[in-house]
């Protein structure tokens, strides 16, 4: 048995941490992207308000968002003629638009046409055309990794996601249990006399150790953070853990956020997907934070597998979708702008007369993204995306 299955199988011992020894890694040099899922298809329209079309508040009597004044809580910031910031978003991600360290990419997502959760979360994690089949044997960041010389990946999962499927002894720790105490101390010895003598004694003694070493480090970084204030909560304190993980050294990490299923009673301004964007943008002004000077060469992608229905249902909800919108954040970002194939936001223009269409493909995207951040070919793209068209849009 090798070492991550007996961390990943330790319970209580190991609470949601499955890692090689490679966790507190040193500082490593380069670039760093981090990729945010957003598990359960946000509705994208209020998030990315398309304030300036009619249709939009006929398709949406009592959940759309008006826009105007930046002081008004409850009214979206405009960022051009056409796009406004949602309400929830304005104090997070309105300071990173106006620093030039966003950029937003509405229309955007993938050729999948199932509507369903699970499979176009599995295509997205792939990285693989429609047409190729779910093969499962690598995802697309695992294939990354393969073509980057010295990345360290990590997840900031409680299992190994399928974008690193493939890829050996990815370490993987879920970053909300990652503060928990370690065990105490007649907990800590009845594991270890449970496997004492046996082949898994090492890697018993390891797991625990290094479970008391996290919590310890995380333990006086939350004290830090509060010198000035409390502490933020929910996303944020994770951002927060996933900051300094990464800056210790890991260059490629990933982390999924669940709860964007939002059939019923959605809400507007305020509500239920309003709290979701709020801690959202909340996490990662906070990620922001704790990278500090590695936030000039960090690039944080937020996608989901797809949007809403444009609509409104009669549970004052939307429903599955397929357009979506991605915001791309860093230091290195060329931000401040609305990026990629647009469409005027009108009935005529939705696809099957009821989605965002999808005009830039996100393994067109990536490609061309990671071809500009880490200096690949068009043939590592390539092996990252088989047959991708690489989309330059001068992100980084």
């Amino acid at each position: 048995m090798k070492r991550r299955a007996v961390l990943t199988a330790l319970p209580l011992a190991l609470a949601g941490v499955s890692v090689s020894g490679r966790l507190l890694a040193a500082p490593a040099g380069g670039a760093k992207l981090l990729v945010v899922f957003l598990r359960g298809g946000y509705d994208c329209a209020n998030a990315l308000v398309p304030y300036a079309s009619p249709f939009y508040y006929e398709s949406r009597p009592t959940i759309a968002i008006r826009a105007g004044a930046a002081d008004d809580p409850h009214l979206a910031l405009p960022l051009d003629a056409s796009w406004a910031l949602a309400p929830a978003l304005k104090a997070a991600f309105g300071p990173l638009w106006r620093s030039g360290e966003l950029a937003i990419l509405p229309f955007a997502g993938t050729d999948d046409l199932s509507r369903s959760h699970f499979e176009t979360q599995d295509d997205i994690e792939l990285g693989l055309a429609a047409n190729a089949g779910h093969r499962f044997g690598s995802g697309f960041m695992a294939r990354l990794a393969a073509a980057l010389t010295g990345a360290r990946p990590i997840a900031f999962t409680s299992g190994l996601p399928m974008t690193f499927a493939g890829l050996a002894d990815v370490p993987s720790i879920a970053v909300r249990e990652a503060g928990r105490a370690p065990l105490d101390p007649a907990a800590s010895a009845l594991y270890r006399e449970l496997y004492r003598g046996t082949p898994l004694a090492g890697a018993v003694n390891e797991g625990l150790n290094l479970r008391a070493e996290v919590a310890a480090d995380l333990a006086q970084e939350m004290k830090d953070a509060g010198r000035k204030g409390a502490t933020a909560r929910g996303f944020a304190d994770d951002a927060t853990r996933i900051g300094t993980l990464m800056k210790d050294g890991y260059s490629l990490g990933f982390v999924d956020l669940g709860g964007w299923d939002t059939h019923v009673n959605e809400g507007g301004a305020d509500g239920a997907l309003a709290r979701n964007l709020a801690s959202l943008g909340d996490g990662l002004v906070a990620l922001k934070a704790a990278l500090g000077s590695d936030w000039a060469r960090t690039t944080v992608v937020v996608l989901s597998e797809f949007g809403r229905t444009f609509r409104e249902n009669g549970n004052r909800g939307t429903d599955h979708g397929h357009g979506s919108v991605y915001f791309v954040l860093g230091g290195g970002v060329r931000g401040g702008r609305i990026v990629g194939r647009q469409v005027a936001v009108a009935r005529g223009q939705l696809f099957q007369d009821r989605d965002y269409p999808v005009l830039n493909n996100y393994r067109d995207v990536l490609g061309g993204l990671f071809a500009g951040q880490f200096g690949l070919s068009a043939r590592a793209v390539d092996a990252v995306f088989p047959g991708a068209k690489p989309q330059a849009l001068g992100l980084v």
